[in-house]
This record gives C-alpha cells, structure tokens and sequence, in this order.
C-alpha cells in the first residue's frame, strides 16, 4: 500500500499543508519514546477519503487546535482520526468513554507494585508526555465531571496536574482528538467550556465516488460492476433512514465492508449481508424492509468468484 503521504498527494490535498506535515515529523520525530510506545504510531489498513475535510483537520492540528469530529455514523470519524496520526508519525492512544469514565482513569491512579505504591499514568497522562495523540471516542457519552480534568490539558495552559505528584506539560507534539455522534442512546451536549477548547469538523456522508473508490482500496480484486451494486445499495439504505422508513441500524460502512470481506472468504452474499447489515436491526419488519432493497441490488447466491477477479495462483 502507497504511504499516507502519496496517498493524500494524490488525492489532491495541497501540497503546503503536506509541506507543514513533513516539518512537523522532521521536528518531532527525534523525540525519544520507548519501543513500546513508538509500536502505537498506526499503519492504516483503510484510508479516509475527502480532500476537503483533510485539508481542515490537518490545518487545525498543524495550528495547534484540538478537533472534534461530530457527526452521524458512518461518517469515518474513527478512521480520519487514526489516518491522522498516521500522517503525522505520532503514537496513538484511544480512550473509549461511558458513564464510568473518572478522572483517575484518564490521568493515572495509586497503584500497589507489591512493595511500595506508585502512580500508574493513564492515556492522557502517556499522550502528554510522550507527544501522542489522544482519540476520545465517543466524548459525549462521559460524564461532563470527568472531562472537567481535561481543561487545563486541552487549552492555553498545556499542563496536568497530577494530585500528589507533579505538575506535567503537555508536550508540543500531542494533539486530541475527539469524535461524536448525534443521538447515540447514552449521549448528552457537550457543554460549553469543553467545546470551545476543539476546532469542530462537521463530518459528512462519503460521496459515491469516494466511497466506490475506498472499496477497490480495500478490494483490489472486486469487480467494478459489483463494487458500484454495493455502493449503490449503501446509499439505497441511507436514503431510507433519512426518510425515517427504517432506523440507522442498517447504514453501517464498517458493516458493507465485513460482509464483502466475508464474501471474499467463501460466504455467500446473501448469508454475509444478513450477518453484516440485515443483523443490526432488531425489528423483523424493519428486517424485512432492509432484505428487500439488498435484494433489488446484490443477488443473494452471489460466490467469491463472482464477486472477485480471478489472480495468479487462485486456478480456476
């Protein structure tokens, strides 16, 4: 796979912002980090398509800003965000958060090592100090009390204040990085104070073009008439989520993608789109609903090879 870099050239993404990048890592790559932690710099397996919203996520964390990415499903906030760190060589550390979600959780707590208590940091605490990026997934499914530790950290202040301990800065390299959905069972507004600290990137749907060419990224091997069918059928079933005929269980892109993974291992497309999309709808009429408009695009006995060009060495 090409590097991130060419990738985003490519793709049109301007050449003064990849210009910034590059001294950004020239300036922070020689950071020292433990192996272990340089093993959390990620190697995308998917690519993020859409040179406009590149363009302003990597503008506002090459200004120093922090970016929420907010958004309905299925928009590739969580795929943007480790592309990001990718790009910008940093290691990544990925906070999942709930209504459990505490202060000690995010910066560190005691901890007994069998003959003295220590401090155990947290992610927060590691991104600081190693210049990682922080994705806080979810953000507004926490507890705005939890997150209230984070303000220091995220604006002009850069520090944490670990009780008991020290006063840390945070390091110049580290960005965070907080995603959002709109609705999600469990989540709450922001509130005011934690917003203003992130530049705020509305995500929107992948386009059709972008999105044919994200599969054949991922599916070198699809066929192209059968790629365009299941692109089609994504936007068959966001059409009727946006007309509140079914719910938006079903659109779901990381869904599409497993189910032609599970095509390309021998499954049957009907099975793997039952188990990939049909699935995630609990209701059996809505079930049904979302069987019909699959079945007016994909055939249901659909094999690999029919899905898949044949290469070198597969026979026959």
């Amino acid at each position: 796979m090409k590097s991130l870099m060419e990738f985003l050239s490519q793709e049109g993404v301007s050449s003064m912002l990849l210009d910034r990048v590059a001294e950004y890592r020239k300036t922070y790559d020689a950071m020292e980090i433990p192996e272990d932690t340089s093993r959390r710099i990620p190697q995308s397996e998917v690519r993020y398509y859409g040179t406009g919203v590149w363009e302003k996520a990597i503008a506002a964390l090459l200004s120093g800003e922090n970016l929420l990415l907010a958004g309905p499903k299925a928009t590739g906030k969580n795929v943007l965000a480790e592309n990001l760190a990718e790009l910008f060589g940093r290691p990544l550390w990925d906070v999942s958060f709930h209504v459990n979600v505490d202060a000690s959780y995010l910066i560190g707590t005691d901890t007994y090592d069998g003959s003295r208590v220590t401090f155990r940091p947290g992610p927060i605490y590691n991104c600081a100090v190693y210049g990682g990026f922080g994705i806080l997934d979810e953000i507004n499914m926490a507890r705005n009390e939890a997150l209230a530790v984070l303000h220091a950290t995220l604006d002009f202040r850069h520090v944490i204040d670990v009780a008991g301990y020290d006063r840390i800065s945070v390091s110049p390299a580290a960005r965070f990085i907080g995603t959002m959905n709109y609705g999600y069972a469990g989540t709450r507004d922001l509130n005011e104070a934690l917003c203003s600290r992130f530049a705020i990137l509305d995500m929107p749907l992948i386009g059709e073009g972008d999105l044919q060419r994200l599969l054949q990224d991922v599916f070198p091997t699809i066929r192209p008439k059968i790629c365009q069918q299941f692109v089609y059928l994504f936007y068959e079933i966001e059409r009727k989520a946006q007309a509140a005929e079914i719910s938006e269980r079903a659109l779901d892109l990381r869904g599409l993608i497993d189910a032609i993974r599970l095509v390309e291992k021998g499954i049957s497309s009907g099975d793997a789109l039952e188990m990939c999309i049909v699935n995630k709808t609990f209701d059996a009429y809505e079930r049904r609903l979302v069987t019909d408009v699959i079945k007016s695009r994909i055939p249901t006995d659909l094999k690999r090879e029919d899905v898949f060009e044949q290469t070198a060495g597969q026979g026959e």
